[in-house]
């Protein structure tokens, strides 16, 4: 038996082999791995040079900040006002209104962004904004059917002056001068000229007129907000888009509507407040200019003078009385307004720190006013349904009529306060026995007089304070960073896209060669073989290009030929122990087109070369090749008429092949009954004669695994030559060999691996022929990637 290479005794770590081939056995397909990188980053450079950037666009705002140092301190002053809280707005509410669909329409109707602009580019369109369009369409209905309308059209410059309209095949519409008034379904169109320097006549603009519900839902989706942390009350907007300009634009816009409807919320106390003032001041003034008449009167028909020197003395005691009365009666005016204007404006915000001396009526006021605005920004983005609207609903009830039983109980308190003072000031007048009456009628008419007046100034000092809260009304939101973006696009991320490409290419390739070797099922290197049949192996043929079957002659140095001359030692080995006669070698294979006949006429011809007398026999007269294969006529009689020709001697039947030196007994003709033939004896004549005359006699048997020719004449080998076919024959058929080498049914049995790679990098390929192919013309490395 072949003695064991001393390399292969060495304890190798298992998992490092076993991780090494499977690396080998992936770099073996290079070709497909490079390949695959090639074309998906070539996929991957078109993607990016062909996709449109997106840019990000963010901006910071500050929600409520009352804490703004100065501003705040000049604003105190107006404070008893009510106009300014200190409630905590709630940032999640805030975020909702900034998402709220209606905040979005104003910022498309008033930035026009359902009209989007493209131009054509080599490939793609991109996208314009409207600064960068050399004109201008200016719609004039801007009504429910121009906001629901989805249309395509392009406009086409063909002159300085004149433009035509087409639709999106390029077929012309119509031809019109810029400045032109067209009568559209949608109303009248006017396109004027803008950036006259930007204008070139050939140039192609696409106009997308989108419907308002597409457009905010899209910018709905793409406007992200959140709060910059957990512990501020700040929050960014950002926005992603193909257009910077038009990105920054939307969320600078978007801003300014939120503001403008928070100082719209807050300045409807101070509108109501001044309603209410201006009211009351025109009931006033006509009150007051009837008391003064009736001064007027009464003194031109009593004749009156100077009365107040008269009774100085006497209404000394009584001036600090009359001032007391004057205050509660002010007071009570103030309670019946206030009382008559919450009886008939149920709905509306309470006028606010009119002077009433009762602090908690006031402190209610304010804080329904505050919950009445609150509930009303809310249901702008909410419904009634709301827990926190029927919340705030309630709270508002509880507080309405506390605010009206607070004005009764402050109404009978002033009341019986009066009552008080004029029975104090009944008995003081019950001492002025002196003054005449028209001196007490005349007190009437001025104390009335001087209420009316007071009151008049008290009114239009609150008017001229509100007016100042009016147009000092702070927004919701203060602008930390207006809406800024990077010139470099955030999207598509170019170094992702090249990495992701990159592991695409490299894991599609790997993923269909692991495919393939998950269900390839075919023997392929001398480990599969091994893993399988413990018999000895002979050796490996490398697989041969070569249109001739015999590849072996004396002047042949590649490395088929040498892997044959490998064999011959490895057999001559194998044979050592038969001493006597020639020696007998049978080659086999499990099943037909393993390359057995290939193997025996070839190791014919190589123990030929050593001057060997070596006899060749086709056995399988099944499926004869021998005489195909060595290009020789076929003989008119063989194997078959000598098994069945009991008159022909062996002799007669066997032929010399001069061009290879080597003898030939050829299959002859396919017999009906091949198995009882070779059963009859004769077959044992033919090997006593080959023991007799020649070294060798190599004998080519039908396969094993089909049919039983090679085992009814298995007893008279020497050595049997298993031939295995790599990337041929199944691995599951590998289990016949080894039952036919563990129950010994052929005698010496060996394993020859056939057609085996010896560029693989994995196995047991030995690379056979090394240096001897000096000779031999090196491929081109592109004609060796295609191979």
């Amino acid at each position: 038996m072949q003695e064991e290479n001393p390399i292969n005794s060495i304890n190798f770590n298992n998992e490092s082999i076993n991780i090494r081939e499977e690396i080998e056995k992936y770099l073996y397909h290079w070709k497909w791995f490079v390949i695959g990188v090639v074309i998906a980053v070539l996929l991957a450079f078109f993607y990016l040079r062909y996709t449109a950037n997106q840019y990000e666009v963010s901006t910071t705002i500050l929600i409520d900040d009352k804490d703004n140092g100065g501003l705040a301190s000049e604003l105190s002053a107006f404070e008893d006002l009510g106009l300014i809280g200190n409630s905590k707005t709630s940032l999640d509410n805030e975020i909702e209104l900034l998402k709220s669909r209606t905040l979005l329409e104003r910022v498309v109707k008033d930035l026009g962004i359902n009209v989007t602009y493209f131009i054509q580019g080599r490939v793609i369109e991109s996208e314009m904004y409207t600064n960068s369009v050399p004109f201008k369409i200016n719609f004039f209905r801007k009504d429910f059917k121009f906001y629901n309308l989805d249309t395509l059209f392009k406009v086409k410059i063909i002159a300085p002056t004149n433009f035509v309209i087409e639709d999106l095949d390029g077929n012309k519409m119509s031809e019109h001068v810029f400045g032109e008034n067209m009568t559209t379904n949608i109303g009248d169109v006017v396109i004027t000229p803008k950036n006259i320097d930007k204008m070139n006549v050939g140039d192609e603009i696409t106009i997308k007129i989108s419907s308002l519900k597409n457009v905010v839902d899209l910018y709905r989706s793409k406007v992200q907000i959140q709060p910059a942390n957990k512990n501020s009350s700040v929050i960014k907007l950002t926005l992603k888009d193909p257009v910077k300009l038009k990105a920054q634009a939307i969320l600078d816009n978007l801003v300014y509507q939120y503001n403008k409807d928070a100082v719209e919320d807050k300045s409807v106390i101070a509108k109501n407040t001044n309603k209410f003032i201006n009211r009351r001041l025109e009931i006033i003034t006509k009150e007051l200019s009837a008391v003064d008449k009736g001064v007027e009167v009464f003194k031109t028909k009593n004749k009156l003078t100077d009365i107040t020197s008269e009774a100085s003395l006497i209404l000394q005691t009584n001036a600090d009385l009359e001032n007391k009365i004057l205050d509660v009666t002010t007071q009570l005016k103030l309670v019946d307004y206030m009382s008559e204007f919450i009886d008939n404006s149920a709905e509306e915000l309470i006028p606010a720190n009119l002077g009433l001396t009762d602090g908690s009526i006031s402190e209610s006021i304010i804080k329904y006013n505050e919950l009445f605005l609150e509930r009303n920004r809310i249901l702008k983005s909410s419904s009634n349904q709301n827990p926190v609207i029927i919340n705030l609903e309630d709270q508002l009830t509880q507080l309405y009529g506390g605010i009206t039983q607070s004005l009764l109980n402050l109404k009978s308190s002033l009341a019986i306060t009066l009552n008080t003072l004029k029975s104090q000031e009944n008995r003081i007048n019950s001492k002025i026995k002196a003054v005449p009456r028209q001196e007490k009628e005349y007190r009437d008419i001025q104390r009335q007089q001087q209420i009316m007046e007071s009151l008049y100034l008290y009114l239009l000092q609150k008017r001229e304070e509100n007016a100042i809260s009016l147009a000092v009304t702070l927004p919701n939101a203060k602008i930390i960073d207006k809406a800024y973006g990077s010139n470099a696009p955030v999207e598509p991320k170019r170094r992702i896209v090249y990495l992701g490409a990159l592991l695409i290419g490299l894991i599609v390739p790997f993923s269909a060669i692991y495919l393939l070797f998950l269900l390839d099922n075919k023997v392929h290197t001398r480990k599969d073989v091994e893993a399988v049949v413990k018999a000895p192996i002979l050796g490996e043929i490398p697989r041969t290009k070569s249109e001739h079957k015999v590849v072996v002659t004396d002047l042949d140095r590649g490395s088929v030929a040498e892997s044959f001359r490998l064999l011959r030692t490895n057999v001559n080995f194998m044979l050592s122990g038969v001493k006597q006669g020639a020696k007998t070698i049978f080659v086999t294979s499990t099943i037909a087109s393993e390359g057995k006949t290939f193997i025996a006429i070839n190791l014919a011809s190589v123990l030929a070369l050593s001057n060997k007398k070596v006899l060749l026999i086709g056995a399988d007269i099944r499926k004869p090749k021998i005489a195909e294969y060595l290009g020789v006529p076929k003989s008119v009689k063989g194997l078959s008429h000598f098994l069945m020709d009991t008159n022909l001697d062996v002799s007669e039947v066997i032929d010399h092949i001069q061009k290879f030196n080597f003898d030939i007994l050829e299959s002859g003709i396919m017999a009906p009954n091949p198995s009882e033939l070779l059963m009859n004896g004769r077959f044992d004549e033919i090997l006593a004669y080959g023991k007799k005359n020649y070294d060798y006699v190599i004998v080519d048997t039908a396969p094993t695994y089909v049919v039983t020719d090679t085992l009814l004449l298995g007893h008279h080998a020497d050595l049997f030559i298993y031939v295995v076919r790599a990337d041929y024959l199944d691995k599951r058929l590998l289990d016949f060999p080894k039952i036919m080498y563990e129950n010994k049914r052929l005698p010496n049995m060996s394993i020859l691996i056939n057609n085996t790679d010896s560029e693989k990098g994995y196995g047991y390929g030995y690379g056979y022929g090394y240096g001897y192919n000096e000779s031999i013309s090196k491929k081109s490395w592109w004609k060796k990637i295609w191979s």
